[in-house]
């Protein structure tokens, strides 16, 4: 499934766990441009540096003046309330946006307990610093949404791409989950979002998305291009391990306080994930082209080999494209990578 598109992966990691607060797992980034110059990234992080002691990620930020080094800031960006059942565990893969009146806006995936659909919600901010979660719930579906990704459209209206989970009985805790195809909604006022007919985009159970995508971001032109990381399901007849995120006895096991490491086992047990790229005139019906990045597999040594997904683009000033996406080696080290389009 090859690609004519050419991207360039970068030397090396823009971003890898380095303290308390994201030691374990770094995952879902989201780059913007810092006001006064200069990159800021949101990613996931996890590790032993919890605000409470269920919680299973929040959303931290690191900059950089060159957009290639990175340095971690201090402190939680977005962290999980535990008093608020639809947002009480984790929050991750950000998507920001600034608004007209110089406040940026994140979108942001949100999870309860296993037996709760996950949602999208949202916070604003001044500085990208200090974020105020919004009330209620932005977009959800009743088996759950994930990896938001937010586009302004030119009649100032907005598209909110994301994947849906669907689930055998309709809803999380009735049955396996059997798919995540990407889907959108359209919102006017970036707070009620209502959902478009029909899929964006299906996974293709005989294909290297064959266990569902996980994230879909578009860059727009004549034709807008749709980048997407897709999972590769096990090796036939191979079981298929619980991962701790859609195991509803969770918390009430204590496997919480070992999330990241129920994780990556997970990630590690013969999946494979990758970024593609496909492209469209309307923004709604998608044709597939190919693989735009790929590690090198088990027993690998790209800082990829495993995993490469949950991408987020920018433009640079010479006009290419840089794509940071979250990376695992064949030694289950998650990380954040870069490439840039060729």
């Amino acid at each position: 499934m090859a690609s004519l598109e050419r991207w360039h992966r970068e030397a090396g990691a823009r971003l890898e766990g380095s303290r308390d607060l994201d030691r374990d797992k770094v995952q879902a980034p989201c780059i913007v441009r810092k006001p006064g110059g200069g990159y800021r990234l949101f990613y996931t992080g996890i590790g032993p540096g919890k605000p409470f002691d269920a919680c299973q990620g929040h959303i931290l930020s690191a900059t950089s003046a060159d957009g290639l080094s990175f340095t971690p800031e201090p402190g939680i960006r977005v962290a999980p309330v535990p008093a608020l059942p639809h947002l009480a565990l984790r929050v991750l893969a950000p998507s920001i946006v600034e608004l007209p009146d110089g406040e940026w806006r994140m979108y942001f995936e949100a999870r309860g307990t296993a037996d709760r659909p996950t949602a999208i919600c949202s916070a604003v901010s001044r500085d990208q610093i200090s974020w105020h979660i919004e009330d209620g719930i932005r977009f959800t579906r009743p088996g759950g949404v994930g990896a938001p990704r937010f586009q302004q459209l030119p009649d100032g209206s907005g598209r909110l791409y994301c994947f849906e989970s669907l689930y055998e009985g309709g809803a999380p805790g009735q049955g396996e989950r059997i798919g995540t195809p990407v889907i959108s909604a359209i919102t006017r006022d970036g707070l009620n979002f209502t959902a478009e007919a029909g899929l964006r985009l299906a996974h293709r159970t005989d294909a290297l998305d064959s266990a569902g995508i996980t994230a879909a971001e578009i860059v727009p032109g004549e034709p807008s291009r749709l980048y997407y990381s897709g999972w590769q399901d096990l090796p036939a007849g191979q079981p298929r391990p619980l991962h701790p995120s859609l195991d509803a006895d969770a918390v009430a096991t204590g496997q919480s306080a070992s999330f990241a490491a129920a994780s990556i086992a997970a990630d590690m047990s013969g999946y494979r994930s990758r970024i593609f790229v496909a492209h469209s005139a309307d923004g709604m019906n998608w044709t597939r082209d190919g693989i735009v990045i790929e590690g090198d597999g088990y027993g690998g040594t790209d800082i990829d080999a495993v995993h490469a997904e949950d991408m987020s683009l920018i433009a640079l000033p010479d006009g290419r494209l840089r794509m940071y996406y979250a990376a695992c080696d064949a030694h289950g080290v998650w990380r954040i990578a870069s490439a840039v389009s060729g």
